[in-house]
C-alpha cells in the first residue's frame, strides 16, 4: 500500500511502478495499491459502510459543492447575527465599516474560519453535539467557537439531508470502521502487509491513526517526509512531527 498526498502523485507513482514491472515482464497493477488518504479511506468504508452508519450507495460530496453549501449557511448565519462582528471591526462609523467589510469580504472570512474549524473538529472526531456540550461547561464565552459550532451543525445537517459525506467525513468514518471491526483490520493487514507513506510531514492526526492501525505494532510502515517541506501544513490539519 502506497499512500501519498495528491492525485498527481498517485498517477506518478502508478506510472513509474507500472513501467518498472513491465520492464521485467511483470503485470502492472497487481499486488499493490496507490492511493491518496481520501482514496484509501473510501476503500475502507466501502468494505463495511454499515460500520460507518452509511448505506451502500452513499455519495461523496465534491469540494465545490461542499464550499457552496458552507457559503449558503455562512450567509444565512451572518444575516441572523449581523451585529456579531461589531467588537472585532473596532469601527463605529457606518461608512468606514462598510468599506472594511467590502474590502475584507466578511462572508468569505466566515466561510474560511468555519471551513478550518469544521476540518479540525472532524480531524479530532468532535461532533457538533460534543462541541456544544463542552462549550456549555466552560466558564467563559468563546464567540468564534460558538459560530463555528453552529455553522458546523447546519453543514452536517445539509450532508445528512443529501445522503452524502465530505472528504473529511470519509477519513474519520474509515477510522471508525477499523476501530469497530477487528476482522476488517486483519483482512486489510493481510491485503497490505507493507505500507509506504509519502509526504509524511503533511499527515493529519487521523491519517496517522489509520495507517498505524493498518500496520499494527509489528507491521512494515515506512514514512518518507521532510519537516522542512511541510507546505500543506497551513491549509490542512497536518502538524509538524519528528517521528
Amino acid at each position: 500500500l502506497i499512500v501519498t498526498l495528491v492525485n498527481a502523485a498517485v498517477d506518478n507513482f502508478s506510472s513509474r511502478i507500472s513501467s518498472q514491472l513491465q520492464a521485467v515482464n511483470q503485470l502492472p497493477g497487481v499486488g499493490y495499491r496507490v492511493r491518496t488518504l481520501h482514496g484509501l479511506a473510501n476503500d475502507i468504508v466501502h468494505e463495511r459502510p454499515d460500520l460507518a452508519g452509511l448505506s451502500t450507495d452513499y455519495q461523496i460530496l465534491d469540494e465545490k459543492e461542499a464550499e457552496r453549501i458552507k457559503e449558503t449557511i455562512a450567509s444565512a448565519w451572518l444575516n441572523a447575527h449581523h451585529d456579531f462582528f461589531e467588537p472585532y471591526l473596532n469601527c463605529q462609523d457606518y461608512q468606514l465599516r462598510k468599506v472594511y467589510e467590502e474590502k475584507n469580504n466578511l462572508p468569505g472570512l466566515v466561510v474560511s474560519i468555519s471551513s478550518a474549524f469544521i476540518r479540525m473538529a472532524k480531524d479530532w472526531e468532535l461532533t457538533p453535539d460534543t462541541l456544544r456540550e463542552r462549550l456549555s461547561s466552560l466558564p467563559i464565552a468563546l464567540p468564534l467557537v460558538q459560530m463555528g459550532t453552529e455553522i458546523y451543525s447546519e453543514y452536517q445537517n445539509a450532508l445528512v439531508y443529501r445522503g452524502s459525506v465530505d472528504f473529511d467525513d470519509l477519513i474519520r468514518l474509515a477510522l471508525r470502521c477499523l476501530k469497530s471491526d477487528p476482522a476488517l483490520v486483519r483482512l486489510l493487514r493481510e491485503r497490505w502487509p507493507y505500507i509506504l507513506e509519502d509526504e509524511a510531514q503533511d499527515s493529519s492526526h487521523l491519517q496517522q491513526e489509520i495507517l498505524s492501525t493498518l500496520a499494527g505494532e509489528s507491521g512494515n510502515w515506512v514514512r518518507v517526509g521532510d519537516t522542512n517541506q511541510a507546505i500543506y501544513e497551513t491549509f490542512t490539519t497536518a502538524r509538524d512531527r519528528k517521528s
